[in-house]
């Protein structure tokens, strides 16, 4: 009885040293799963961790850029703003110096007085000196200038009106009158006149290559008009705004030594001044 007893006993207990045994060795296989596992989780939050730095870094890459484009923008917008100023600038001197040139109303020329002090010139009045000294077809496709001998107070009428228009502001109709009235009188004491004034029309509108070629023609055909320096000034100044530079320094250096002492002269000199500071 106690024999069985005792090895009941025994191989209770060897049961439960294997027990014991397989528990101790099973217990450092779990505790290196739960390291791994721990480890995992680490790796995976400084991964997270990483991601968030990197979408940190893009995003600030971005306001970056942005800044960039926001200056580029802003000294791009400074640049057309100076450009802008530089051509209201560059009207409002030339809308000054044709009213300063109108204010003259031409004085010393002949016939041009008159024409500025006597605004009441009708167009009825011009329409029948055309119907009077109206312009002949010759068989030949050309017009006859029939009225080169009409009436000095009927030309002077058909010339008030174009240089009213001028003065109004309203440039082309003043280009339209003034053509109009070179081709009725090619040869009348206003003609130089009109020439200059019709390309003083062109020029404050920036046609320069028409107003060009109006200051070419008076200086051409009438190179003793009193119109013949602010003529060639103009030239000067058409040239340079059609880059033709080096031509337009040439002219204006021709208007100083050709006619000194003259207004044409003095501006012509200041221009020339202007030029040479911007080249240094």
């Amino acid at each position: 009885m106690m024999k069985r007893l005792a090895n009941s006993f025994a191989a209770r207990f060897g049961m439960a040293g294997a027990i014991a045994s397989a528990m101790l060795f099973a217990f450092p296989v779990f505790a290196q799963d739960s390291r791994l596992s721990l480890a995992d989780r680490v790796t995976l939050l400084e991964q997270q961790a990483q991601n968030k730095d990197q979408s940190g870094i893009g995003m600030v890459n971005q306001m970056q850029q942005l800044q960039a484009q926001v200056q580029q923008l802003q000294g791009q917008i400074e640049e057309l703003q100076h450009h802008l100023q530089q051509l209201e600038d560059k009207n409002k001197a030339q809308y000054a110096d044709l009213d300063s040139r109108l204010g003259r109303l031409e004085g010393g020329n002949a016939g041009a007085g008159a024409a500025a002090a006597n605004p009441q010139a009708t167009v009825p009045a011009v329409a029948a000196t055309a119907a009077a000294g109206s312009n002949i077809n010759n068989g030949q496709g050309q017009v006859n200038a029939a009225a080169g001998n009409a009436d000095p107070a009927v030309a002077q009428a058909a010339y008030d009106v174009a240089f009213k228009a001028l003065r109004a502001g309203d440039y082309v109709q003043a280009s339209r009158q003034f053509r109009s009235f070179i081709q009725q009188y090619p040869n009348q004491a206003l003609t130089p006149n009109a020439w200059y004034w019709l390309g003083e029309s062109y020029y404050v509108t920036t046609n320069y290559p028409v107003a060009l070629e109006s200051f070419q023609h008076l200086l051409s055909q009438f190179p003793q008009s009193d119109k013949a320096p602010d003529a060639l000034l103009k030239i000067g100044y058409s040239q340079l705004e059609l880059k033709q530079n080096a031509a337009g320094r040439a002219t204006l250096s021709a208007v100083t030594t050709k006619y000194p002492g003259s207004k044409a002269a003095s501006l012509a000199q200041e221009r020339l001044q202007r030029i040479q500071q911007r080249a240094n």
